[in-house]
């Protein structure tokens, strides 16, 4: 019964819900790029002209699309680093780095640790103890990225767009998260590019009931000491 409740659900408080509104807006989905048109051909010179037609400017360099940003994570179990998908997840991934940039999660902790499912932190400090008072943002789930092994998503209550800093790294293929046609769904926003071990290892340590928590949360606190953005080449 317990794998049945996990597999439906994260929650960013201490309950866990197993109904879901209504199906996402297709709006949400990220839409591919569209295709560049090919640039434009020289003209044709005449039979007179003696000296070629240079070639189109466009042609001999195309700048490199930027890179996805990145994050690391550094824990008191070690360190992992997050790639973000500003593209599918522009809302959340803004969000995120907004609090990434302010500080916010120096000093929150993991407080749920699961094996074979997630782990979710982001949200408490080392007392246990909620921290702050962060805003929502728009439920993001419906954008083609899948609650896969490694992947992060952003945690919620049973309200739809209830999400704020709290996140979760799946350490399974959870496709349980995902939205489908009679419920919402769990955001992915990124996924763990380096690191993968560190959250394995987490997600083993002893757990129990701790501060508002009735199971599932690390019986010594597992801290965020701060989460900091990797500099791009």
């Amino acid at each position: 019964m317990k794998q049945l409740v996990l597999s439906l659900g994260l929650l960013a408080a201490t309950l866990i819900s197993t109904s879901h509104a209504a199906e996402p807006p297709a709006s949400a989905a990220a839409q591919p790029p569209a295709a560049q048109p090919a640039p434009a051909q020289p003209a044709q010179g005449t039979a007179a002209q003696s000296t070629p037609t240079p070639a189109h400017p466009a042609a001999s360099a195309t700048a490199a699309p930027p890179a996805d940003p990145e994050v690391q994570v550094v824990t008191s179990m070690g360190n992992f680093t997050i790639e973000l998908n500003p593209e599918r997840a522009p809302l959340t991934v803004a969000q995120f780095l907004k609090y990434v940039d302010q500080g916010f999660y120096s000093g929150t902790i993991f407080h749920r640790a699961i094996a074979n499912f997630v782990v979710q932190g982001g949200g408490f400090d080392a007392n246990y103890k909620l921290k702050g008072s962060p805003g929502k943002v728009v439920n993001e789930s419906g954008n083609g990225l899948s609650n896969h092994r490694g992947s992060v998503g952003l945690a919620r209550p049973p309200e739809p767009h209830g999400g704020d800093v709290q996140f979760y790294v799946n350490l399974a293929d959870n496709s349980a998260l995902d939205p489908n046609q009679s419920r919402w769904g769990y955001a992915v926003f990124g996924k763990i590019v380096q690191g993968m071990d560190v959250v394995d290892r987490i997600s083993t340590v002893p757990t129990g009931a701790k501060g508002p928590f009735k199971e599932d949360a690390p019986l010594q606190p597992v801290i965020i000491e701060r989460i900091e953005r990797v500099p791009t080449p």
